[in-house]
C-alpha cells in the first residue's frame, strides 16, 4: 500500500504551501492524482483543483470558504493522502474526489499573520480577516445568474460539470464545538459524528445560534432549509440567502457543511435545561448592544482619520456588516424585547452558551479589524489602540476563563473534519447512481501538475 512521503502538518498551511504539497502528491502519483487550475481569484491568484482517482461518481470538496477557517486547506490534503493509500474510496466506490484547495485564496493570504502559530485567542483576533458578506464567495444574493465573484463563478461552474453526488463545505468554528448541516438528511451520520468526537475529545455544538431555527437531523446535525427572501441581516446571520450550498440541489447533489472547532468549549454539548434561561439571555443581550456601543464609539472616532488609512474600505465592510446584526440579535435574544413574531425555540443550556459565544464573537472580531486598520497604517491619531487592545484581551480572557475555551491541536481538528467528510461520503455514496461523466474536459490518464506560481 502506498504511504504519503509527505511529512504530517502540525500548523495551517498557507496558500503557497497548499499549492507545493498538492503538487507533490500527484508527482508521486501522476496515474491516479491530476491538479488543475479551474480559475482565478480577484488579485489573480491561481484556484487549484486536486482531484484522485478515476470513478465514475464524483465527490466535490471545497476548502476555504471563509479566509479566517484555514483546516479546510490542511484537511483536503488528508483526504487526498487516504484516497490514494485505501481504493476503497476510489475504485472501490467507482469515485473520484475533487478537492478545490481553496475558494478564497485571497482572503486566506490575509490571515497568515496568525496562520503559522503560535496559536493565543489573542493573536487570532488581532490579525483576524474575513471579507464583508456580499464578497464571501459561497453566497449568492442576487442568484447564480448574477454572481459576480470569479471564486463563486469558478464554483459555480465546477458543480455544474462535475454534478457531484456530495459537496462538502469545509468550515472553521473558531470558538465552541463541531457540527454538521445538510442539505438532505444522511441518515447515521449524527451517530458517526458522534463516536468521532468522543475518540478524538472535541465537543459537539448542539446549538450553533445560526442554526437556532433550523430542524434538527440528530445531536450537532442539522438540515439546511431552503433560502428564502429576507434582509441583509438574516442572510448574514442565518444563512437565508441562495448558496453554492444549494445550487447543485438540482442535480441530486447532497451538500454537508462540515464545521470543526478551533478552540473547544465543553458546553456546546450540555443538553440539559438550563436553570434561569431568561436570566442567561438578558445577560447575553445586554452584553452584547453594551460591546457594540464600545465599539462604535470607537468607530466614531476613527472615522475622520480613514482616508489616509491602507485598505480602509476592505477592513471595514465586515465591520459594518458586525455592527449592523449586533442591535437585531440583542433584541431576538432578549426576553423582554421579543415581539412574538418569531419567538426563540426551546433552549438547552447548550445553546445558551452557544449565543454567548456568538455575541462575543462579533465583537472580538470587530475590535480585531479595527485594531489591524490602525496597525497597518502606522499611526493611532484616534489614540484608539490602547482601548481595543483592552478590550481585546478582556474578552478573549471570557472566552479562555469564563467558557473554559481550549486550544484543539490542527492534526487532531485535522482529523476530526477528515474523518466526518469520510462518514458523509461513504453514507452519500449509497444513494449515488454510477454515471458516464469523467469530471474533466479532456481526461486522460496523463499527469496534469501545472506549475503552483504562474
Amino acid at each position: 500500500m502506498w504511504r504519503c512521503a509527505l511529512p504530517p502538518l502540525l500548523r495551517y498551511p498557507t496558500v503557497d504551501e497548499l499549492g507545493v504539497r498538492a503538487a507533490a502528491l500527484v508527482s508521486r502519483r501522476p496515474s491516479d492524482a491530476r491538479l488543475r487550475r479551474v480559475g482565478t481569484s480577484r488579485a489573480g491568484t491561481p484556484m487549484w483543483l486536486l482531484s484522485v482517482g478515476h470513478g465514475s461518481r464524483q465527490a466535490l470538496v471545497v476548502a476555504g470558504p471563509h479566509a479566517n477557517e484555514p483546516v479546510g486547506g490542511a484537511t483536503v490534503l488528508r483526504l487526498a493522502e487516504r484516497a490514494l493509500a485505501d481504493p476503497r474510496f476510489t475504485e472501490g466506490a467507482d469515485a473520484t474526489w475533487n478537492l478545490l484547495l481553496s475558494l478564497d485564496p485571497d482572503g486566506l493570504r490575509r490571515n497568515e499573520g496568525w496562520l503559522p502559530g503560535p496559536y493565543g485567542l489573542g493573536r487570532y483576533f488581532r490579525n483576524f480577516f474575513r471579507p464583508g458578506f456580499l464578497e464571501q464567495p459561497e453566497w449568492l444574493p442576487d442568484g447564480a445568474a448574477a454572481a459576480a465573484l470569479p471564486e463563486t463563478r469558478t464554483l459555480l461552474d465546477l458543480q455544474d460539470e462535475l454534478r457531484p453526488f456530495l459537496q462538502c463545505s469545509l468550515h472553521g468554528v473558531d470558538v465552541g464545538g463541531g457540527f454538521v448541516e445538510l442539505t438532505h438528511d444522511l441518515p447515521g451520520l449524527a451517530g458517526r459524528v458522534a463516536h468521532t468526537a468522543a475518540r478524538l475529545g472535541i465537543p459537539r455544538e448542539l446549538g450553533p445560534y445560526d442554526t437556532l431555527y433550523w430542524p434538527s437531523l440528530g445531536p450537532a446535525v442539522h438540515r439546511i432549509p431552503p433560502p428564502r427572501i429576507g434582509d441583509l441581516a438574516a442572510a448574514i446571520t442565518e444563512a437565508a440567502v441562495e448558496s453554492t450550498w444549494f445550487h447543485p440541489y438540482r442535480h441530486g447533489t447532497v451538500t454537508a457543511v462540515v464545521e470543526a472547532p478551533m478552540w473547544g468549549v465543553a458546553a456546546v454539548e450540555d443538553g440539559s435545561p438550563p436553570a434561569d434561561a431568561a436570566g442567561v439571555l438578558r445577560a447575553v443581550s445586554h452584553t452584547l448592544r453594551h460591546d457594540a456601543r464600545l465599539l462604535e464609539v470607537l468607530l466614531a472616532r476613527l472615522r475622520p482619520h480613514l482616508a489616509g488609512m491602507p485598505d480602509a474600505a476592505r477592513l471595514l465592510a465586515p465591520v459594518d456588516d458586525y455592527l449592523l446584526v449586533c442591535p437585531g440579535l440583542a433584541d431576538a435574544w432578549d426576553p423582554d424585547v421579543a415581539d412574538g413574531a418569531r419567538p426563540l425555540p426551546p433552549l438547552s443550556t447548550a445553546h445558551l452558551v452557544a449565543l454567548r459565544i456568538a455575541g462575543r464573537r462579533l465583537a472580538l472580531r470587530t475590535a480585531g479589524l479595527l485594531h489591524q486598520l490602525v496597525t497597518r497604517a502606522g499611526r493611532d491619531p484616534a489614540g484608539v489602540l490602547p482601548d481595543l487592545d483592552r478590550l481585546i484581551d478582556d474578552w478573549c480572557a471570557d472566552y479562555r476563563d469564563g467558557m473554559g475555551a481550549r486550544w484543539i491541536p490542527v492534526p487532531r481538528q485535522v482529523e476530526y473534519q477528515s474523518r466526518v467528510v469520510l462518514a458523509a461520503f461513504e453514507l452519500a455514496l449509497r444513494h449515488a447512481p454510477a454515471c458516464s461523466r469523467s469530471g474533466e474536459s479532456g481526461w486522460g490518464s496523463q499527469a496534469a501538475v501545472p506549475m503552483h506560481r504562474e
